[in-house]
């Protein structure tokens, strides 16, 4: 092996050294302090917010109660509530106005900007997922009934006859319109509708130059910014309790988060025990069954709420093996599944990169 020798002289500091790297010390710290707009990395999101600015609103949209916090001298509830109202009037079945509505009863219209890109988003993630998230699955959710109220009146005949109506692939967007191979068709947008009004109030607030917020519908999240305490948010992920009247919000784990979106879906709040087996309140659509993985929680972070609400769903229906296969071809994703072992007891699995975000 040949022998590299190294003297002192080789290595000697030159006369000009020392003032070279100074100036390279002084060019770096100019460049990071210009591009976070004259504070340093560590003071861009550590502001503590003024006194005055913190502003909170609260109410109902979708059946659900949603909690708003953010940083701006005044009020913008009119528009909070404006903004949610778009949102019901192109997404909710429950709206007879609505323009899912109108879709589902066949009516020849244009579909609204907000439902195209719904549309749209849910092809994608379909596409990604092999089918396990897919939002023509109305029928069988149906026939399921809310916590699987017509379950006894459910048979392999009737659950066969309506799987020849789901399958987004049997949709098309044909010049703005939605159009349907089979008037039986219905699209239901449940499980991505609260994670894309999040994001519609979110994009809202930052037109009007809110730098820092937390929108919550839900449980569905989008943070922005510092808490105002200057830090980043802390959001908890519940733990999977069988509590079916969700009575217990008992915290499995907080997240410390800024600038990204969590959305959570689990088979613990909902569900029925038949023959010693728990049938889970999310409906594969390739199948027409509860899915009964060992997934009792999903949770799933990503830039945009309605894309980690959509991912957090898909990954209840494909169990912890597939979507871990998902994730490894979404490094833009990041998960954290609670799920049940084989001996009955719970464990926890997430993505690297999530695991930094944990609170210690």
């Amino acid at each position: 092996m040949r022998k590299i020798e190294y003297s002192y002289e080789q290595h000697r500091l030159k006369w000009w050294h020392g003032p070279l790297l100074l100036l390279l010390i002084v060019g770096t710290a100019y460049i990071v302090y210009t591009r976070n707009g004259g504070k340093s990395e560590g003071d861009s999101v550590k502001v503590a917010w003024k006194q005055g600015d913190m502003q909170r609103s609260e109410g109902m949209v979708f059946g659900t109660i949603y909690h708003i916090t953010y940083q701006h001298p005044r009020k913008l509830d009119d528009s909070i509530k404006a903004v949610l109202q778009q949102v019901d009037n192109s997404l909710s079945p429950f709206n007879a106005q609505s323009t899912i509505t109108a879709v589902n009863n066949n009516t020849d219209l244009k579909a609204d900007k907000m439902l195209t890109e719904v549309f749209t988003l849910a092809t994608e993630v379909s596409k990604e997922t092999d089918g396990a998230f897919d939002i023509t699955v109305a029928p069988l959710v149906n026939l399921w009934g809310f916590g699987f109220k017509n379950m006894d009146d459910v048979t392999e005949q009737r659950v066969d006859s309506l799987r020849q109506y789901v399958g987004i692939e049997k949709v098309k967007l044909e010049d703005g319109r939605i159009v349907k191979s089979d008037p039986n068709i219905m699209l239901d947008c449940g499980a991505i509708a609260k994670g894309y009004g999040v994001d519609a109030v979110g994009r809202m607030l930052e037109r009007q130059g809110v730098c820092s917020y937390m929108v919550e519908i839900g449980g569905e999240v989008r943070l922005r910014g510092c808490n105002p305490r200057g830090k980043n948010w802390n959001i908890g992920i519940t733990k999977p309790v069988d509590d079916s009247l969700n009575a217990q919000s008992d915290i499995e784990q907080v997240l410390q988060l800024t600038d990204c979106s969590m959305a959570t879906s689990g088979n613990y709040r909902n569900f029925y025990v038949k023959n010693h087996k728990k049938y889970a309140h999310t409906i594969d659509p390739r199948t027409g069954y509860p899915v009964q993985h060992s997934i009792l929680s999903s949770t799933v972070l990503a830039a945009d709420c309605a894309v980690a609400d959509a991912y957090a769903t898909s990954f209840m229906v494909l169990g912890l093996d597939s979507a871990r296969k998902v994730l490894d071809r979404h490094p833009e994703l990041m998960a954290f599944f609670i799920y049940a072992t084989n001996d009955g007891k719970t464990a926890e699995w997430c993505t690297p990169q999530l695991e930094q975000l944990l609170a210690r």
